[in-house]
């Protein structure tokens, strides 16, 4: 077979941003012009076509050093084929099989909307394309719109997506508040986006909804370095959000909700206090145990289903439980181990004494919870203590779905998280159970 030899015409580096926008026409042409300078190592110039958070990862220094390396190690480059293409929501997945003189490759590139490079994997030739996220049959583009916003301008400012409906306001808006980890707006999960089901199932039905990417996702690193507590992960920008939706022209500020799924669950009545003027609050997979024992039960359970532990995994396990012994002993002032269960001592200390029903109970406003009965990371366990901690209360609503999983997606059997990679999406009646909720409460 013929080399293929690569040809590039140099423009100067603030043109090819320009450029890079204009590739966005067809995501083919842009794929493969990004393609075509990491194959021929202008990592400078392939750096600029990436996405903001993309830069953090892929620097210049990792893409020569990883990235090229790998590449090098496959040999020349002796044909490219035509790219095998996906639209995964907002974005675009294009995947070029390239053969070269050692071994063949698919790589794969994930563009945004404007042509950027927001993701680059490199896979087996025989693995099919990743299943990737369908747009809900609830959601109608016709009837929103989405715009960028910012929320916060110091150092810890992160990127969101304020998602509206067309036409007159003002609306009523929700503040969609993440699980644990790194997740960005969307809470995107292998194929699955719940976040992004929400905000736009929500506001195919007259609520604006707010979705941005969590702080120990755009600055890791940072975070990595400090004694965090929740308030720093998840509550502040959680209330910089509500203050944020509030000054929206299309929101009506007193009808201002915030929705927290699982650890964000957890921290809503935290959120709700330090806001002081939500119209309501929803707690979806809402966890109510300490966190060390919602770890330990979830890796208990996963063993479980694979049907036991090899000796290596049940070391790992016996590591675990001893963290969690140590963090249900930790004390301020004491010389606590600086990380436990891969959270800062800090973290699990500021929690010690936290109870998320009994701070709900002290709330005024509407609250509604609900809950999947085939959720293994948050339980049914989680919300017999919601409900438990806030009986007799005549402002909360409880609601569970036999059916649906911690994503509130449908499914058969015991949950696990393989089903999350076979895609799905939030279920219709969550849906319309919240906007049905949200559209009673009239100031």
């Amino acid at each position: 077979m013929k080399s293929i030899r690569l040809r590039y015409v140099r423009l100067p580096a603030a043109l090819l941003l320009v450029v890079a926008t204009l590739w966005a026409q067809p995501p083919a042409l842009a794929g493969r012009k990004a393609l075509d300078l990491l194959l021929a190592s202008r990592y400078d110039e392939f750096s600029q076509l990436l996405t903001t958070e993309a830069k953090t990862l892929l620097t210049p220094e990792f893409l020569r050093d990883r990235v090229g390396a790998e590449v090098t190690s496959f040999g020349k480059v002796e044909e490219i084929s035509p790219p095998l293409t996906e639209k995964s929501g907002s974005v675009d997945i294009v995947s070029f099989p390239v053969r070269f003189s050692n071994k063949s490759v698919n790589i794969q590139l994930t563009l945004n909307g404007s042509g950027q490079v927001a993701g680059l994997h490199f896979r087996s030739p025989d693995d099919p394309l990743p299943v990737v996220w369908k747009r809900p049959s609830y959601s109608k583009p016709e009837l929103f719109q989405d715009r960028s916003v910012t929320i916060g301008s110091d150092q810890w400012k992160l990127g969101g997506t304020f998602t509206f409906p067309s036409g007159k306001g003002p609306f009523p808006a929700v503040v969609l508040v993440h699980g644990p980890g790194p997740n960005d707006r969307d809470e995107s999960i292998f194929a699955t986006r719940m976040f992004a089901d929400i905000a736009e199932g929500l506001a195919s039905r007259g609520i604006a909804v707010l979705r941005y990417d969590k702080r120990t996702k755009i600055y890791g690193q940072q975070m990595s370095e400090l004694p965090f507590t929740l308030q720093q992960e998840t509550i502040e920008d959680a209330v910089r959000a509500t203050g944020l939706v509030r000054r929206q022209p299309e929101v009506d500020p007193s009808r201002v909700f915030v929705l927290g799924h699982s650890l964000g669950g957890y921290a809503v009545p935290r959120i709700a206090k330090q806001d002081n003027k939500l119209a309501g609050a929803i707690i979806l997979a809402g966890i109510a145990r300490h966190i060390e024992d919602v770890s330990l039960a979830q890796t208990e359970y996963l063993l479980k289903a694979k049907g036991g532990a090899s000796p290596q995994e049940q070391k790992r396990l016996d590591l675990m439980k001893a963290e969690a012994a140590k963090i249900r002993s930790i004390e301020a002032g004491k010389d606590n181990p600086p990380i436990l269960l891969g959270l800062p001592a800090a973290y699990f200390l500021d929690l010690k004494s936290y109870d998320p029903a009994a701070e709900a109970r002290q709330l005024t406003i509407p609250m509604l919870s609900l809950q999947g009965e085939r959720d293994f990371q948050v339980t049914l366990e989680d919300f017999g203590l919601w409900k438990a901690g806030l009986a007799g209360t005549k402002n909360v609503t409880f609601h569970s779905y036999v059916a649906l999983n911690n994503l509130f997606i449908s499914g058969d059997g015991p949950s696990s998280p393989t089903e999350y990679t076979k895609g799905g999406n939030v279920a219709p009646e969550v849906i319309d159970d919240i906007s049905g909720w949200i559209a009673a409460r009239k100031r």
